[in-house]
């Protein structure tokens, strides 16, 4: 029995005769020839490229929302995606085998005639043309042309007009046929062939013309997408001619007729098909994001650019996610990102300079659920329009000052002393601090903040309603005892950056920072919502992650951890959620709340667990809330991204505290509050 090895073997041989037999009357050097196929008779046997086996191709990455179906945007350099033969209609399967090469069940990767006619053509003319390919041979052509791995001058002998490079084309073809199935060689040509109008592969080619799943094409659609292939860009019915795309068409269904894969009926009827064409375009990057997802999707990329899993730089990674093929589960929740995008716009309209940027995080696993804000994500055209990251940070956008937000990482690093809930402390409207202080409005060279509303705040008070009543020097008395060292710390280990270099150089040496407290820093929605987070989930913090799932182009996933780690011991998180739900109108477990600065938030709840915190900066500068359950955290910071010395104004407090709670009803999926233990409450 003749082995697979020596009829691919003979195969060639039998090339290279027909080859040396047509030199004598062609103007192809006679060395050239004898030398080349000499030179490939003693190679036959080496290893065939790996890349013609499975071929590396570019293929665009999907991103989807949290329910894998919602889709957000692709990344591309060029459109395509792999399909499986299954995956495309037969009638298209068909359709390209009789537009390029209706023997090619027959032969084995080069057509003798067909190569002995392009041959006797090419002597004639002096110069070797590209007639008589099959599928096999265009098959081993696109791959080295567009294979990614190789050099451009590699790249560029692939199609290179020579006798050399039409040889090696045939000596890998023969060597391909005796690798792969037909319908393996069929799948990957479908794969990789180009089409036109910037559509990679079938899959790409039926959604672009069509918008149609290659599965579902009918013998009209079929018979005019291979009818492309010859001249894909001349012949395309979006970006080319229609009429020579129709000329094409009906040349392809009476090549099926010859072929006998259809009738005469079949292809008249099919002749007679009026189509339809889409033109549809697939949305790539960030700024043709559906919806209202350029924000998040933003954030998203800046992510994976840190991922050393996807290459060693950002500029490999960054490939890897235009040229990877992989599909991307987000954690975006499409409803919550509508409500949030929805509330932010209530409070400030597109045109509206100032902004209210609102993020929302799911606790114990950091994963992002919306981010939104009233702006377009898009090129700045407009006021309604930008790319910078408003609601996550980065890319030079360090944030905004939260106000008495940070009061949190105060009453957390006193419960960490070993301090309980009930510390009482006699709040004046002013206080005189420790700290020596050289700016405006210090008293005698020294630090002392005051109260907002000496009426309501002064007095005798607990961290339970000091807290809920937002009292400033009950929270700079407080730091006083503990430290700012340790509240700093505190605020890192929940994760709060200092990206301000400012603050980064002041958190350096925080020891008289008696205004740490008060929310001075610059923070984002997202890095609050995070911080907040870590109090939700009893203590474990996790970094924000945009990412449920990825799953690579062969199918298998690629692992995404959490990261996550307990920084806080749960009594000391229970007891600051008890504190916190005094500002949002709600009961400690002792009874002890008795008036918050958000009470509206009981109302939006009912009888649902909330806790959560204003913060206003000095003139009303930011307004800010957040809120938080033991399933979502959501925050929002008004402010005027541009001049920071536009302050947004008091008014605003109580929209921004509704819009922000109403996002977070949407996100929260109930569940009750643990309370403290008597230890962390009353210190017993």
């Amino acid at each position: 029995m003749i082995s697979s090895s020596r009829r691919a073997l003979g195969r060639l041989g039998g090339v290279l005769v027909l080859v040396g037999a047509l030199v004598g009357v062609s103007a192809i050097p006679v060395g050239a020839v004898l030398m080349a196929g000499a030179h490939w008779n003693e190679k036959q046997r080496a290893e065939l490229p790996a890349q013609l086996l499975d071929p590396p191709a570019a293929q665009l990455t999907r991103i989807y929302a949290n329910d894998g179906k919602t889709l957000i945007t692709t990344f591309y350099d060029e459109d395509r995606h792999d399909v499986t033969l299954d995956q495309i209609a037969p009638v298209m399967r068909d359709a390209i085998v009789a537009a390029e090469d209706t023997r090619f069940y027959d032969h084995g990767g080069v057509d003798l005639k067909g190569v002995a006619r392009a041959l006797v053509k090419d002597a004639g003319s002096g110069s070797a043309e590209q007639g008589a390919s099959t599928l096999t041979m265009q098959l081993v052509r696109n791959v080295l042309k567009e294979d990614p791995n190789l050099t451009a001058a590699e790249r560029a002998e692939a199609t290179q007009d020579t006798p050399g490079r039409k040889l090696r084309e045939i000596q890998y073809a023969v060597e391909l046929e005796n690798r792969l199935s037909k319908a393996q060689i069929l799948r990957n040509y479908l794969n990789v062939v180009y089409f036109g109008d910037g559509a990679y592969g079938i899959e790409a080619a039926a959604r672009h013309i069509f918008g149609a799943d290659p599965a579902r094409l009918d013998l009209a659609q079929a018979a005019l997408i291979a009818g492309i292939v010859q001249s894909p860009e001349a012949d395309n019915p979006i970006g080319g001619d229609r009429a020579k795309a129709r000329e094409r068409q009906l040349y392809v269904l009476g090549a099926l007729v010859k072929a006998g894969k259809i009738t005469e009926a079949q292809r008249r009827a099919a002749a007679a098909e009026k189509l339809t064409f889409s033109g549809r375009v697939q949305p790539n990057g960030c700024v043709d994001a559906s919806g209202e997802d350029g924000f998040f999707c933003d954030y998203f990329q800046r992510w994976w650019d840190a991922q050393p899993q996807f290459g060693a730089t950002p500029a490999e990674r960054a490939d890897a996610l235009r040229r990877g093929g992989y599909s991307i589960v987000t954690t975006l929740d499409p409803a919550v990102q509508k409500a949030a995008a929805k509330q932010s716009r209530e409070v400030y309209g597109l045109t509206n300079r100032k902004t209210l940027p609102i993020a929302v995080v799911q606790p114990g696993t950091g994963k992002v659920l919306a981010l939104a804000v009233n702006r377009h994500y898009g090129v700045a055209k407009k006021t309604t329009d930008t790319v910078n990251p408003l609601v996550s940070g980065g890319a030079g956008v360090n944030g905004y000052p939260s106000g008495s937000t940070f009061k949190m990482f105060t009453m957390l690093a006193a419960l960490e002393a070993g301090m309980p809930l009930n510390t009482g402390f006699d709040s004046p409207a002013k206080l005189v601090t420790e700290w020596p202080d050289d700016g405006p409005g210090n008293c005698d060279g020294k630090y002392c903040p005051g109260n907002a509303n000496p009426a309501w705040m002064d007095g005798q008070r607990t961290m339970w309603d000091a807290f809920g009543r937002s009292v400033n020097t009950y929270f700079v008395h407080l730091e006083e005892q503990v430290g700012p060292a340790a509240v700093v710390a505190m605020a890192k280990r929940l994760g709060v950056s200092f990206s301000n270099p400012a603050d980064a150089r002041l958190a350096g040496n925080p020891d008289s920072w008696g205004s740490f407290t008060l929310g001075v820093i610059d923070t984002t929605p997202l890095e609050l919502a995070s911080a907040y987070a870590t109090v939700a989930a009893e203590g474990k913090y996790c970094a924000p992650l945009p990412v449920a799932s990825i799953t690579g182009p062969d199918g298998k996933r690629v692992p995404v951890a959490e990261n996550c780690k307990q920084v806080l011991d749960p009594e000391i998180a229970r007891a600051a959620t008890d504190a916190a739900r005094c500002p949002v109108g709600q009961q400690s477990s002792a009874g002890t709340c008795n008036g918050g600065t958000a009470e509206q938030i009981a109302g939006l709840f009912g009888g649902r667990d909330v806790a959560g915190k204003t913060g206003t900066t000095e003139d009303s500068r930011t307004e800010t809330f957040v809120g938080f359950t033991p399933t979502a955290v959501a925050a929002g910071i008004a402010n005027d991204p541009v001049n920071p010395s536009d302050l947004v104004g008091s008014a605003v407090e109580a929209r921004v505290v509704t819009a922000v709670g109403r996002t977070l009803r949407v996100a929260d999926g109930g569940g009750r509050f643990t309370p403290p233990s008597d230890g962390a409450a009353y210190g017993r």
